[in-house]
């Protein structure tokens, strides 16, 4: 070969071979399966992360039940049960959900009379060809010869004006005394976080029965729907209270930056879309900035985005170096964000971890023995289980 030819060759090859190591690194992760076990260090403990399960599409929720067993949904309208090592099928009697785009079965909480009652929570899409709305459902899981299966599935609560396919929340918070803080999201029709009559892109308070919570801010509904909690939210995908004050804590999606961790408050406005630190997708200011009379500034806020989902506040026993921290999934940077607060309240991102090494976190919980549990929204979803390695 002329040396010429030669060197051209070399040249493509090399090229050739850069576009691959290129798309290799930029190419999302892969399930890793179930069974499969990696260590990672962090900036205080070494983390064992265990894939226990795969093959769910898209996991949304879950939840402990006292016996072990694991409650997870999938966003297409099913529940599932896990225990030792094995997922049941789909169970019977789950709420009917409109499937698509963003919507579909949503979060699981248990109630706080769980062990007497079997009595769950349910949020979800309701709708149908005019679209759907954040709603919320109250079941009973039932356990006996004949199987495990959800009865007595009632909506409690729906958001009556319809939207389209995407942003409705959803998580649901259990208070201290058993009442339920549901998030919600703007549908994709920023101004409805603005109206205190609408529950789209707000925060809901209600009873286990549907009814407004006792201290929501307007129940006699002349201001406001009375199981309203907040406003001016644009995508609430991570909810948790806190175990040392009982305040309920958000992280809410923002549009091109702007990413928020708020802390809502009875009657208050989050200013969504009249502020925001994020702008919108063609890269125009959203409202009138990012501050202004009469709306809450976030207590922390990410640029770019990182697309939160699912947060919890540890507490647990397993990893006592990271006690009163946020622990943020990640969909877009797929990843978990660890932040800390200081005496003043102030927060700081200390670190990212598991950058790419699942896919898109969409749920993050801490089980009983203290161990954080992940879900990842992929159509081959897997439960992931966090434990301190040795």
């Amino acid at each position: 070969m002329q040396p010429k030819l030669a060197n051209a060759a070399f040249a493509l090859l090399s090229a050739f071979a850069a576009a691959v190591l290129f798309i290799l690194s930029a190419a999302p992760a892969l399930a890793a399966g179930a069974g499969t076990v990696k260590i990672f260090d962090t900036k205080k403990v070494k983390v064992r992360a265990e894939v226990l399960a795969d093959g769910l599409v898209h996991p949304w929720g879950l939840d402990f039940l006292p016996d072990g067993t694991v409650i997870v949904t999938e966003r297409p309208g099913r529940v599932r049960l896990f225990a030792d090592g094995r997922l049941s099928k789909p169970l019977a009697g789950a709420p009917k959900v409109l499937a698509g785009g963003q919507g579909g079965l949503l979060d699981v909480t248990l109630a706080k009379d769980f062990a007497k009652t079997g009595t769950l929570f349910l949020s979800f899409t309701a709708g149908g060809p005019s679209g759907g709305a954040t709603a919320v459902a109250r079941a009973k899981l039932v356990r006996d010869g004949k199987g495990a299966r959800l009865e007595d599935t009632k909506t409690i609560f729906s958001v009556k004006k319809k939207t389209g396919t995407h942003q409705y929340g959803s998580r649901i918070v259990l208070d201290r005394e058993g009442n339920l803080f549901v998030t919600t999201g703007d549908g994709g029709q920023p101004n409805r976080a603005q109206d205190p009559f609408d529950g789209q892109g707000s925060v809901l308070h209600i009873t286990p029965d549907g009814a407004p919570a006792p201290g929501n801010p307007w129940p006699d509904g002349k201001k406001g729907l009375p199981q309203i909690w907040s406003i001016g939210h644009r995508n609430i995908d991570g909810a948790a209270l806190d175990p040392a004050t009982g305040k309920l804590w958000t992280v809410e999606h923002g549009p091109k930056g702007g990413d928020e961790i708020n802390q809502p408050e009875a009657g208050k406005n989050y200013g969504w879309p009249i502020i925001s630190y994020g702008t919108n997708y063609d890269g125009t200011k959203v409202g009138i900035g990012t501050a202004a009379p009469g709306y809450e500034q976030p207590k922390f806020y990410w640029d770019p985005s990182i697309a939160p989902s699912g947060l919890a506040i540890y507490d647990g026993r397993m990893f006592p170096e990271w006690k009163g921290d946020f622990i943020v999934g990640a969909l877009k940077f797929e990843l978990v964000s660890r932040l800390t607060r200081d005496a003043s309240g102030r927060f700081t991102e200390v670190e990212r971890m598991f950058k790419r090494a699942f896919g898109r976190i969409r749920d993050v919980k801490v089980a009983p023995d203290g161990s954080i549990w992940l879900l990842t929204d992929e159509e081959n979803g897997e439960i992931i289980r966090l434990s301190r390695a040795e």
